[in-house]
């Protein structure tokens, strides 16, 4: 009778340990990996905000001031002064400073957002966008514009109110980065002294009046420059992240058109006392003007000297308004 030879291997149990055992150390192991990667994510992102900042910096050299916001018109003012108010950013025109001026070059001044193609609407460069977000092939959204017709805005809330003049639902590019405007010190009290009108920002690149030849907008009035920031270039904010919550991404007004100057909050923020730091990355009411990151914790400012730095979410309001106003006197020094 022939007899069976005896093999060496694994029972059942031993296996279910090592697979247990694995499991754990997958499962230790997962959030290191996450957090490298966003850690990563981080870092673009900063460098992102960098080369921003250097086109900034280059269209300041070329025309010995900082882009405007838009174009919008102060209450009361001339006719020559008082056109616009519906054209595109600040993100178009330092587009020649970042090797796209083939993109810029399909944009006119001179004609409402609106009245681009979807195409050139829908342009949109890597360095607007967050990785912790998106990719700029991702970064489309749709929303209203201003153009004929009537269209309907969506508020917070959720319910809609209607604005004459509108053209309906459309295509553009959506992006992480807004310009500093400034402080609320200027009002919000719907007087032409308020804070949103040209030339009224506190901030480096603030909204500005439009020298206007027949009702067309050709150059702007309020020009910021290097020596409007009494406060000093290392401790005055120049650009920073925008709050978009999180399941918003696409979706107007909380994620909106970065080339539309229709409305501030699609292009720049302001941050202080009523305005601080968004800390809810899904937080929605009231955040559509205040600064916000996806990177937990703190967000990622560039300074008008081309630094970049990382702030507490829980900053001092106070002294956040003092980062945003370029002449208020109240220095603060932003550390590495």
């Amino acid at each position: 009778m022939r007899k069976s030879k005896w093999k060496p291997g694994f029972t059942l149990v031993e296996l279910l340990v090592v697979i247990a055992i694995i499991g754990v150390l997958v499962g230790l192991l997962l959030p290191a990996v996450q957090s490298a990667r966003e850690s990563a994510r981080a870092m673009s992102c900063k460098n992102n905000l960098h080369q921003i900042s250097l086109a900034v910096d280059m269209f300041h050299h070329a025309n010995n001031c900082y882009p405007p916001a838009r174009y919008q018109p102060r209450p009361g003012d001339p006719a020559s002064i008082s056109c616009g108010g519906s054209q595109t950013t600040w993100l178009v025109r330092i587009m020649p400073y970042a090797e796209a001026g083939n993109i810029e070059k399909m944009w006119d001044y001179g004609i409402p957002y609106g009245d681009h193609s979807d195409q050139v609407r829908s342009q949109n460069l890597p360095m607007y966008c967050c990785p912790s977000r998106r990719s700029a092939g991702d970064a489309i959204g749709l929303g209203d514009i201003i153009g004929s017709g009537t269209i309907w805005v969506t508020l917070p809330c959720g319910c809609k109110y209607p604005i004459p003049g509108g053209g309906g639902t459309a295509m553009g590019a959506v992006g992480d980065y807004g310009a500093n405007h400034g402080d609320l010190s200027p009002g919000s009290a719907g007087l032409p002294t308020d804070f949103n009108y040209g030339g009224n920002g506190t901030g480096i690149i603030i909204s500005s009046r439009a020298r206007c030849v027949d009702g067309i907008p050709t150059n702007w009035v309020d020009r910021i420059s290097h020596r409007h920031v009494t406060d000093g270039l290392s401790n005055t904010l120049l650009v920073g992240e925008m709050h978009v919550p999180i399941g918003k991404l696409g979706q107007s007004p909380q994620d909106a058109f970065i080339y539309n100057g229709d409305k501030l909050y699609n292009f720049a923020r302001i941050g202080g006392p009523a305005a601080p730091i968004s800390k809810d990355p899904r937080g929605e009411g009231n955040d559509l003007v205040r600064w916000g990151s996806w990177h937990g914790g703190f967000c990622q400012f560039a300074a008008a000297d081309g630094s970049v730095r990382s702030i507490s979410n829980d900053i001092d309001t106070e002294t956040l308004g003092r980062l945003c106003n370029r002449g208020d006197g109240g220095t603060v020094v932003l550390e590495e």
